[in-house]
C-alpha cells in the first residue's frame, strides 16, 4: 500500500475544508428563504473557510521529516481518504448534488462532519502544533451539535 506522506495528510484536510466549504455555500443558497438554514449553512461555510487557512498554515510550517509512528497512521490515513465517504461510488461531492431537501441536506452535514472528525483525529497525532488542530476538532464537534439541535428542531427526530 502506498504510504501517504505528512503533506498529503495536511492537504487532504485542506481539500476537506474546501469541500465543506462548498456543501455549506450551497445549501445556503439552496435553502436562502429560510432565514435559519440560510444563517446556519452560511455560518458553517465561513467557518470551514477559517479552518482551511488554519491547515494551509501548518502545511507552510511543515519539515518533510515524518514523525514516529508514521506507517500506521499514514496506512490509517489513506484507508479513511479511499473510504466511500470521500472516494467511493457514493463518494461526498456527487451527494451534495442530490440532496433534496433540508432533512437531508442536515444528515449529510452531520455524517460529513463526523467524518471529518475522525480524520482530524488521526491528524493531530502527527502534527507537533497539537493546539491549532484541537481547536479545529473542538469546533467540528460544535458543528455536529449545532446541526443535531437544528435537526431535531425542524424534523422532530434525533
Amino acid at each position: 500500500m502506498e504510504r501517504f506522506s505528512v503533506r498529503e495528510v495536511l492537504e487532504q484536510a485542506i481539500r476537506t475544508e474546501r469541500l465543506g466549504y462548498e456543501y455549506y455555500s450551497s445549501m445556503a443558497e439552496r435553502f436562502k428563504h429560510t432565514e435559519e438554514f440560510r444563517d446556519l449553512f452560511e455560518t458553517l461555510a465561513k467557518k470551514e473557510l477559517t479552518h482551511e487557512q488554519r491547515f494551509r498554515e501548518l502545511l507552510e510550517t511543515l519539515k518533510d521529516e515524518e514523525p514516529e509512528g508514521w506507517d500506521e497512521v499514514s496506512e490509517y490515513m489513506r484507508a479513511f481518504v479511499e473510504s466511500e465517504f470521500f472516494l467511493g461510488s457514493d463518494k461526498a461531492l456527487t451527494r451534495m448534488k442530490d440532496v433534496k431537501d433540508t432533512e437531508e441536506a442536515i444528515e449529510f452535514a452531520i455524517g460529513f462532519e463526523k467524518e471529518t472528525l475522525l480524520y482530524f483525529n488521526g491528524l493531530r497525532s502527527i502534527v507537533k502544533e497539537k493546539a491549532v488542530v484541537d481547536e479545529i476538532i473542538t469546533e467540528e464537534q460544535h458543528h455536529i451539535a449545532w446541526l443535531n439541535r437544528f435537526k431535531e428542531r425542524f424534523t422532530g427526530t434525533k
